[in-house]
């Protein structure tokens, strides 16, 4: 059974322990590490050094945004993390959201079904070494090819994914959600002339399988009603989140305490894995059975700058995997 580990970039960590952790994830059999980028470390830099401080698992971001990048130079990324690591590295791209864009990096927030129609074709043409319209050709030679993953969380994202890409990334997907998902991105392909069945299919999951599991519950509660209170990530949580608009009203107001009261712990449970290392196996098979090729745990801390849960979460399901043949 397939699953990855998303190493905990907003926790705090030192790139040398988000390093040890995608370490110990191979150790323990995973089969996939990715990192993703938003105020922490540079994503770029570091799958660098987790490309040459591991050997077999493959290496993904999940994702970086295409905006604050030009396609040139996030081709040029991907091949170096290629050329460190041949045939193990896929590229996680997304559109990302209009605070990242414009406030953080000062760029514009395009139309984004439209920028995806341009951005992705430019960066495959870069990655395989095509000269673009504008002279530039890559000078690095890469043997094997990196399949391009592109983050949707809308249906018309998700089909376009299947379109121009090689693989769908989902986030924010609860397992009886899934299938009609990874239907969509089929669809997708299927239009584009492509096999649907080529496609890869990416989901990834907060799971938490420390010694806090009360005080990761309640994290895991925040992170619910933050993500779905931003207007691009909040259809996602429409079948999670009975009272979506009454804990968007009470976020808006400020009354925070009151917002995430709304939301129960069933609720939580029903897009997250908080408990033991079986269950998050459990909700990875789930997510197999649904039709997703990868399932992806995001290794979480029960508080910001606790390293204790992330690395007990993967030591602890990569030992089952190990011990139940999964690996």
């Amino acid at each position: 059974m397939r699953l990855g580990v998303s190493i905990p970039v907003e926790e705090k960590l030192s790139a040398q322990r988000l390093v040890e952790l995608a370490k110990l994830a191979e150790r323990g059999g995973f089969d996939t590490v990715v990192a993703g980028e938003v105020q922490g470390p540079e994503a770029m830099a570091l799958l660098g050094a987790v490309a040459v401080s591991t050997e077999r698992i493959t290496i993904g971001t999940g994702v970086v945004g295409m905006q604050p990048r030009g396609a040139t130079m996030t081709g040029m990324g991907f091949a170096t993390l290629a050329s460190l690591a041949p045939g193990r590295v896929w590229a996680g791209i997304g559109v990302s959201s209009p605070m990242v864009v414009e406030q953080w990096h000062g760029r514009e927030f395009a139309a984004p079904l439209q920028y995806v129609r341009e951005y992705v074709p430019h960066l495959r043409k870069t990655l395989d070494g095509e000269r673009l319209d504008s002279g530039f050709k890559l000078t690095l030679d890469n043997e094997h090819r990196v399949p391009i993953v592109l983050a949707a969380m809308r249906p018309k994202m998700i089909e376009l994914a299947g379109e121009v890409a090689d693989g769908v990334f989902l986030t924010w997907c609860p397992p009886d959600e899934a299938e009609e998902r990874v239907a969509l991105a089929r669809r997708g392909a299927e239009r584009a002339g492509k096999n649907p069945d080529d496609l890869l299919v990416i989901v990834s999951f907060f799971a938490y399988a420390g010694p806090e599991t009360d005080a990761a519950l309640d994290r895991m509660r925040r992170y619910l009603v933050q993500y779905g209170c931003v207007p691009t990530h909040r259809d996602s949580f429409i079948g999670t989140m009975k009272n979506l608009d009454a804990v968007g009203e009470a976020w808006a107001r400020g009354d925070r305490k009151g917002a995430l009261e709304l939301v129960s712990d069933d609720e939580v449970r029903h897009i997250t894995v908080v408990g033991g290392a079986e269950d998050v196996v459990r909700r990875a098979a789930e997510y197999h059975a649904a039709g997703i090729d990868l399932p992806i745990m995001v290794a979480t801390a029960a508080r910001q700058g606790d390293e204790l849960g992330p690395f007990a979460t993967v030591e602890a399901v990569g030992k089952l995997l190990v011990e139940g043949g999964h690996a």
